[in-house]
């Protein structure tokens, strides 16, 4: 929307004063001269909220002063980082893997016959003992404890397991979560 030549001229005419409150709010000039841009690219999309008759001086510093203080309470929440330090020091492992672990896991489950998945369910999953294994299933505890070995090392071959390093994030990942990629 262009303004009539009036109001235009006089919105041009309050730049420098807008500048010199910028400034003195700011302590930065370039700050400031975004400020006073973004005040005038807001008086203009919002020119039908002007109100014919009142201040419009009074208007765009409104406007310029709240956008500071806008931009002063956003700040107040960043982190101030030039080189990077802290931003360097946040590592999340990725969490597509452990999806895709899990996924993995309950396939290889399912594939593992019935007696050995309700033991190594029993004890590994829900804590039970052997005893209380064998008790719940009714069965002697030295067929649990058979059940349920030979139920972890289906799942280590199902699940490509051969050591405790193939479980969890992969090298790659762990390089990278340590900065030594």
């Amino acid at each position: 929307m262009t303004p009539e030549p009036a109001l235009r001229e006089a919105i041009l005419a309050a730049v420098p004063s807008l500048r010199a409150f910028a400034i003195s709010l700011s302590g930065q000039v370039d700050r400031a001269d975004d400020l006073v841009q973004d005040t005038l690219l807001r008086a203009l999309s919002n020119l039908h909220r002007f109100e014919r008759g009142t201040n419009l001086n009074a208007w765009l510093f409104t406007i310029l002063r709240n956008l500071f203080h806008s931009e002063y309470r956003k700040r107040r929440r960043e982190v101030e980082d030039p080189e990077g330090s802290y931003a360097s020091r946040l590592k999340v492992q990725p969490e597509q893997g452990a999806r895709l672990d899990f996924e993995d896991f309950r396939s290889a489950l399912a594939k593992l016959p019935p007696d050995q998945r309700e033991a190594l369910l029993l004890v590994g999953a829900q804590g039970f003992s052997y005893e209380e294994a064998a008790n719940i299933c009714g069965c002697a505890v030295g067929t649990i404890k058979s059940r349920v070995n030979r139920a972890r090392f289906r799942l280590a071959s199902l699940l490509n397991v051969d050591d405790v390093e193939d479980l969890g994030p992969d090298s790659m990942t762990r390089a990278a979560l340590q900065g030594t990629g």
